[in-house]
């Protein structure tokens, strides 16, 4: 039976710049050791063609050395791979495509393992018999449907027929990307399409039988969206619906949660959670709440610990208060000018306690109040075992 492999959104060259400069570097890199994997995956799975639909690069400026490192990731699948560009890599007259060439990564004479449609056509693969229909996006935003002379084109009669597109299927995908590169519903239907291989949205989607969305097979947000995976699309006949099967690519993983703290018992959940958490983990952690102080000491510590741990972990306290107790001040066990200090800090923590967000006045009194505590701690616990102070 033909099979194809479907994928999309390679984004290579993707920038995170929101992520420290070392997390960033890894989470780039995963981008093309992903394309390694499709190429294995491909290989192992004897496909007779991995189909690539838009946003094979995050922009037009990737640099030469990313584009050759990426035309070396497919040498592990010999072909052929059929590629479209999409709205970040479009087919401009001046392109990343037209650098590829350049560089002598990739011509436009036929007979190679990567066949590049830079214009609307079919790319025919007579020893599986398959016609692909390629829509390329030819500029960043369009407003028509390129997709429409897929209805009327003509393929070799027994073969399958399948459609590759960059954009947004009208009436299914979020309302804001609605108008840029549309796609029809029933365009599978309409141009008699065995299968529709879709690129643009960055999580797997069924649209219909027919019709899928890859996504992208390395995540790059946090949304839950199936991304992480390629699709492995099986045909028996002309005609016949196709048997269209997920399989994971992702190196790391992106959760993201919101945690209201309040008592001991949602502290240890998070611990739990921290402690769970495994080296290909990307976090973004939003707390609130209002902890006493040595509950406030255990998250501090948990998320040290899970940092060096994960590959990644972002954690907004902005809205966690400390709120110490008499209690918690006691044990401090400090007088004179620290223990001024100490009421201080603990006075400015719990300015506007009432409000929804602290000021950025009590958010610095927390986290020194948060420091000062546990070097105090830290202090009482040499006592104790009578071990000198550093």
């Amino acid at each position: 039976m033909p099979k194809i492999l479907h994928t999309a959104d390679w984004q290579i060259g993707r920038q995170y710049t929101r992520f420290e400069p070392h997390d960033a570097a890894h989470l780039a890199e995963a981008r093309f050791q992903v394309v390694e994997k499709l190429a294995a995956l491909a290989k192992a799975e004897a496909v007779d063609a991995v189909v690539v639909a838009g946003d094979v690069f995050d922009a037009q400026t990737v640099s030469e050395r990313s584009i050759r490192r990426l035309f070396n990731a497919l040498q592990g699948f010999a072909g052929p791979w059929v590629m479209i560009p999409g709205n970040h890599d479009a087919a401009l007259a001046d392109s990343v495509w037209t650098l590829a060439a350049r560089l002598g990564l990739w011509s436009a004479s036929p007979g190679g393992p990567v066949h590049l449609m830079l214009q609307p056509g079919v790319v025919e693969l007579p020893a599986a018999r398959i016609a692909l229909l390629c829509a390329p996006l030819t500029q960043r935003h369009t407003y028509i449907d390129l997709t429409e002379w897929f209805d009327e084109a003509v393929t070799p009669a027994g073969w399958l027929r399948i459609g590759v597109a960059h954009g947004a299927v009208q009436g299914v995908l979020a309302a804001d990307i609605d108008s840029a590169n549309p796609i029809a519903t029933d365009r599978a239907a309409t141009a008699r399409l065995d299968y529709l291989a879709l690129g643009d949205w960055h999580g797997s989607k069924r649209i219909d039988a027919r019709t899928w969305y890859s996504g992208t097979p390395e995540p790059d947000r946090f949304k839950s969206n199936e991304a992480g995976q390629a699709l492995l699309v099986q045909f028996n006949q002309p005609g016949e619906e196709p048997v269209v099967q997920s399989r994971p690519t992702a190196q790391y993983q992106w959760r993201q949660q919101s945690l209201s703290l309040t008592v001991p018992s949602d502290v240890d959940a998070l611990l739990m959670q921290l402690q769970a958490c495994r080296p290909h983990d990307v976090l973004d952690l939003s707390l609130s709440g209002s902890l006493a102080l040595a509950d406030h000491q255990r998250v501090q510590q948990a998320l040290q610990a899970a940092q060096a741990k994960v590959r990644c972990l972002r954690s907004d306290l902005s809205g966690l208060q400390m709120a110490p107790t008499p209690e918690d001040i006691a044990a401090l066990q400090a007088d004179g000018y620290l223990g001024e200090v100490i009421a201080d800090l603990v006075s400015a923590s719990q300015a506007n306690v009432s409000q929804v967000s602290t000021t950025e006045q009590a958010q610095r009194a927390q986290d020194a109040l948060a420091i000062l505590s546990t070097l105090l701690a830290q202090r009482a616990s040499q006592h104790a075992t009578g071990q000198t102070p550093a």
